[in-house]
């Protein structure tokens, strides 16, 4: 695979920038174990994104029913429908455009190895979709937020809402040796399927959002110091709703809240708020 990799990037004048994520899969027992635990079929129609020149998209398209590959990367995406057009392959739709910012086609399945510095607004654009489940590679380092459990120090806002909104398998770690070019951390493959727990609101991503924000510290002063996620408040007026929130789980640090926990805060204060209004 690197071989092939390097011929396709001389002839067409490619260098790859690392600080866009471009950090190819050059092995190919990693690609056969991310799509075996992809179990595709003819009725799938797969959500590929930062697709590159093709190493996962081409595999994906004799096992999917429809490929559609986002790559913002309008050079690469060019050399990519160069690639399917000379092996007859008519079932990929090639989307130039950033991920994060377009309106997603319609998919039931997701299998990337995603550009690295997208990691987090994908995944909560992700989150938002109706789909079966993705698999989805990660640094090593962001695939452990994902999966971190309360009072771990990896433990953050995105481990909370991937908890809320779905379940989250760590499948296998990835070597830094399996790209090129190398990048200078290790990866990991998850399979994230959408799976809602609590029932969540907006109001619910801005509570969660304002406190891990300050994660180390009390639940009181997180809130106090970030109630401008949730509303602009007079400060003096926040203190005494905050003073009539659950004194146990104010009194505790935020890295410690288990995801129901963080769910009463948000009704609790949801319910004075209104109350205030009223």
């Amino acid at each position: 695979m690197l071989a092939d990799t390097l011929k396709i990037l001389k002839k067409n004048g490619i260098r790859l920038n690392k600080r866009k994520g471009q950090n190819y899969l050059i092995d190919t027992q990693i690609l056969f174990k991310i799509l075996n635990h992809a179990n595709i079929s003819l009725k799938d129609t797969i959500l590929e994104i930062g697709p590159g020149i093709g190493t996962l998209t081409i595999p994906l398209a004799g096992m999917a029913g429809k490929v559609v590959a986002v790559e913002q990367d309008q050079k690469v995406a060019e050399i990519l429908k160069e690639r399917l057009k000379n092996l007859k392959i008519t079932n990929v739709e090639v989307i130039i455009g950033d991920a994060v910012k377009i309106k997603l086609p319609s998919f039931n399945k997701v299998i990337s190895n995603l550009p690295y510095q997208i990691s987090s607004p994908i995944t909560f654009k992700l989150l938002k979709e109706n789909f079966d489940y993705a698999i989805l590679m990660y640094q090593q380092e962001f695939a452990e937020r994902m999966i971190a459990k309360p009072g771990d120090t990896n433990y953050s806002r995105l481990s909370v809402m991937l908890y809320v909104c779905s379940d989250v398998e760590l499948l296998f770690k990835v070597s830094m040796n399996s790209f090129f070019p190398q990048p200078k951390v290790s990866s990991a493959v998850i399979k994230l399927t959408p799976n809602p727990k609590l029932d969540i609101d907006e109001f619910f991503f801005n509570i969660t959002r304002a406190l891990f924000q300050h994660k180390n510290k009390k639940v009181r002063n997180a809130l106090i110091d970030s109630f401008h996620e949730i509303s602009n408040m007079d400060k003096n007026i926040v203190k005494d709703i905050v003073s009539n929130l659950d004194e146990r789980l104010m009194n505790d640090r935020v890295i410690k809240l288990t995801p129901e926990e963080i769910m009463v805060i948000s009704n609790q204060l949801k319910y004075l708020m209104n109350k205030m209004n009223n």
